[in-house]
């Protein structure tokens, strides 16, 4: 919601106020909360997750008031954003994005942090290795077209091209990442 705060400021007026400042998710178990549970661990703030059934519901609560933050993915969130209804106070991701450039990322405050979505191309683990590199060709040809670039960009998402093997260790270490802040957390799914 709109609180008048931008970057660095959030983490102060949350830390100061030690369990009296919410923040909604999509529901236990969420990406959107995982992002929520990393910036307290990192922080030490104590914030109170506030889980809903689902994006829409939890973005029409921010929008009313009725929960004071939430780590948005841009899909639920930008156009509320370009419409005035939501206020953005940085973005998770390690850049800043081109679509809102004036908004600083958590890491430029909190070094360290970085929480994206993302999406990859999976292929049954027996798949013979020549149909991997030519899809693999293929999809990197089509992520460095200019129209997809833009489009992606339009969104909040960026294109990532690289190797099988790239996209494996990308895996493993997002992989270990988030299964510490699961750990560490305690968090249980619905």
């Amino acid at each position: 919601s709109d609180t008048g705060l931008h970057g660095p400021r959030v983490y102060c007026h949350t830390k100061a106020r030690p369990g009296k400042i919410n923040f909604a998710s999509p529901g236990n178990g969420s990406t959107i909360q995982l992002c929520g549970e990393l910036f307290k661990l990192m922080t030490g703030v104590n914030m109170v997750h506030v889980p809903y059934r689902g994006n829409a519901p939890a973005v029409t609560d921010l929008i009313a008031g009725q929960v004071q933050m939430m780590f948005a993915d841009a899909p639920s969130s930008i156009e509320h954003v370009k419409a005035g209804k939501l206020r953005a106070l940085a973005v998770t991701s390690a850049e800043r994005w081109e679509i809102l450039p004036q908004l600083p990322t958590v890491s430029e405050f909190l070094p360290g942090f970085e929480a994206s979505n993302w999406f990859g191309v999976a292929a049954p683990k027996d798949t013979p290795p020549e149909i991997i590199d030519t899809l693999n060709k293929a999809i990197n040809v089509a992520l460095a077209e200019p129209e997809i670039k833009a489009r992606l960009a339009d969104l909040g998402a960026a294109s990532l091209a690289g190797s099988p093997a790239d996209f494996g260790r990308f895996i493993a270490a997002e992989a270990e990442k988030w299964s510490k802040v699961i750990r560490t957390a305690n968090i249980k799914v619905d």
